[in-house]
């Protein structure tokens, strides 16, 4: 089995609704995400994928959705106030957990026809979630 793995970078906000910590309020981070791809074969060049068409297509929907935006839960009541305000918000039917977050950009990659075996997403330097599926 062949892997390859690019790295992403992206600036965000967000808060953990019903959570009793820092996190429950309104913050950022500086996220970093790792996508490794899997494949048993190689393609005509070599290559499980050129980095650079992840680039293309799932660092482009990283820029246009997550970066610099406000990661938020669909029924967090700050929705209203921040779009009321036309501020840049991201919705997501869960928790913007990091483990919620890993998940996410697992199944857009998959999503897009990548052959992905795992996300890894760093909210901070010290602090990462991962996601996979034994398909």
């Amino acid at each position: 089995m062949y892997t390859v793995t690019r790295e992403f970078h992206f600036c965000y906000g967000h808060r953990l609704r019903n959570y009793n910590g820092k996190c429950a309020y309104l913050h950022g981070h500086n996220g970093r995400v790792e996508i490794t791809l899997a494949s048993e074969t190689l393609d005509e060049c070599g290559m499980v994928l050129d980095f650079g068409e992840l680039k293309r297509t799932v660092g482009r929907w990283i820029d246009e959705h997550l970066d610099h935006k406000m990661l938020l839960s669909r029924t967090d009541p700050a929705v209203e106030v921040l779009e009321k305000l036309g501020e840049p918000i991201y919705l997501m039917e869960a928790n913007p957990t990091a483990e919620n977050l890993a998940r996410l950009i697992y199944e857009q990659t998959k999503s897009l026809g990548f052959p992905v075996r795992n996300v890894t997403f760093w909210e901070t330097l010290k602090c990462m979630a991962s996601f996979s599926k034994t398909d």
